[in-house]
């Protein structure tokens, strides 16, 4: 019997009331496990109104009672960690293993969101002027949604509405609806530690959820996590209807390995970078350039381990890279590597024939490496989020640096390279958000925040961090005046208000 992962408003499982569903497939096998139930504009403005009326009293709750809340949902996070991994697997294909780091990463933010007591002290100046005393506090916006990819389905959420409660507000969240489950047990868990109902709401669906959020006059801010085009679109639409937006948006990722790298680390990164969860990660290595004579060497020796990473289940324990989320996005993935000769690519790997013996039918592709990619070729001018590493050249440090700058991409970056001289140049000329020296995966730690330039990031705020505090919280100056009993009356003035 197929499974029907239905909405949590309120508190409690809210049935699904539209009619529509979408299917929820096992990647591995290509089988349809679940429907999931797709919502109704009636049934997102009843999630919206849930939240709205829990905001009444959870804005105004103490930050002893939402810390203490959190620090209960941390631990049982942590006490289910083997569960909800189980579930991502089920639904998304990648890794057990991969899907545990995911959850200890979403566990960081949760970490942080304990500790907002000290992110969200204000300032105070007193006797500005006589008896004048002026202070700065930030306050919660209300309701609030995140909108989040099938990418990480339990991480990108954690990046978001765990400061969103902590900080006052309320929380809608729209997970993907490729994989939906995890979103479900964590609104469970929230609500076993305590949380109020109504604070943590999910619906599940398409366009339709979407639109309805972005549109919503009781929504105050959308956080995002997708592809740049649909990111953009986020981002005009919401603010068209006076939100505020931080929308996080596609990549790609280059790394520079300069001619005195260690070309065995820099190998060893651009495999584990490129091919890890299969590719389908927006802090994926997808371009490696290499500079002057070593590009031979480290495409051999990129060749010789992608070669032996094993391909399977992602619930096998022997697994390193599981299948791709569906089979629509594994043929296009495919389409890429199967074009990239026409296109005056070299393909050292071409991975688009691999199966899995016993689960012919599930999403299987198998490492694909480009040699000497042109950047006019698709699959160097494409996003992929996919299992295939591009290799460019470069003869010089400041070409790499140009050919990285050129593209519309700013989200990630990594140098290779022993020169910490040229290292701090690249970390200061290059155009992205997050810069790894001899790192090749730069995603911050939970207290800096995470984000991207250029078509990387649409808004002012990058995600978690000091910007999450600042992006779900507004700021308020309060200047006061007690006058001393003595004082006579100070009469009518009309003038500027003086300072002395």
């Amino acid at each position: 019997m197929t499974n029907i992962v239905n909405h949590w408003i309120g508190g409690k499982t809210a049935e699904g009331a539209s009619g529509t569903y979408g299917p929820v497939t096992n990647p591995a096998t290509g089988e349809v496990t679940t429907k999931v139930a797709f919502a109704s504009v009636d049934e997102v403005d009843a999630a919206v109104a849930a939240a709205k009326e829990a905001y009444l009293t959870w804005g105004q709750s103490s930050l002893a009672q939402r810390t203490s809340i959190l620090f209960k949902f941390r631990a049982l996070l942590d006490a289910h960690r083997d569960e909800i991994a189980a579930l991502i697997t089920a639904e998304h294909g990648k890794v057990h293993s991969d899907a545990l780091g995911e959850v200890a990463r979403g566990l960081e933010i949760v970490d942080l969101a304990c500790g907002i007591t000290v992110q969200l002290k204000g300032e105070l100046s007193t006797q500005v002027a006589t008896r004048v005393d002026v202070s700065s506090i930030r306050q919660p916006l209300g309701v609030v949604a995140g909108i989040t990819p099938f990418n990480f389905p339990a991480m990108v959420p954690m990046w978001m509405f765990p400061i969103a409660i902590a900080c006052g507000n309320t929380f809608v969240l729209k997970p993907s609806e490729k994989d939906p489950s995890a979103a479900n047990r964590i609104a469970e868990l929230l609500a076993e530690a305590g949380l109020p109902d109504g604070v943590f709401n999910v619906v599940h669906g398409d366009k339709v959820a979407v639109d309805r959020l972005l549109e919503h006059p009781d929504v105050q801010a959308v956080s995002f996590v997708g592809s740049t085009p649909i990111a953009r679109y986020i981002h005009t639409t919401a603010s068209a209807h006076g939100k505020r937006v931080q929308a996080l948006g596609g990549a790609k990722n280059h790394m520079l390995v300069l001619p005195d790298a260690d070309l065995d680390a820099a190998a060893d990164a651009a495999v584990s970078a490129a091919y890890g969860s299969a590719g389908e990660r927006c802090m994926a290595i997808s371009a490696v350039v290499a500079v002057g004579a070593v590009g031979d060497e480290l495409v051999e020796k990129i060749r010789e381990r992608a070669e032996k990473i094993k391909i399977g289940p992602g619930d096998d324990p022997t697994s390193e890279m599981g299948p791709l989320i569906t089979k629509a996005h594994r043929e296009k993935v495919a389409s890429y590597v199967e074009g990239a000769a026409a296109e005056g690519c070299e393909v050292v790997l071409d991975g688009t024939g691999y199966t899995v013996d016993g689960h012919e039918d599930g999403h299987w592709i198998g490492i694909s490496l480009l040699d000497r990619v042109p950047t006019t070729a698709k699959a160097y001018r494409d996003e992929i989020f996919g299992p295939v590493l591009c290799v460019l050249r470069a003869e010089t440090y400041e070409e790499g640096l140009a050919l990285i700058n050129a593209s519309p991409f700013g989200n990630g970056t990594a140098i290779f390279t022993r020169d910490g001289g040229a290292a701090r140049r690249f970390q200061l000329e290059v155009e992205a958000g997050m810069v790894g020296v001899n790192v090749p995966i730069p995603v911050p730690v939970g207290y800096h925040s995470f984000g991207g330039w250029k078509d990387s990031l649409f808004g002012d705020h990058h995600i978690y961090g000091n910007d999450g505090t600042h992006f779900y919280t507004r700021g308020k100056v309060v200047t006061t005046r007690w006058p001393d009993p003595a004082d006579a009356p100070a009469g009518v003035a009309l003038g500027f208000p003086r300072n002395h």
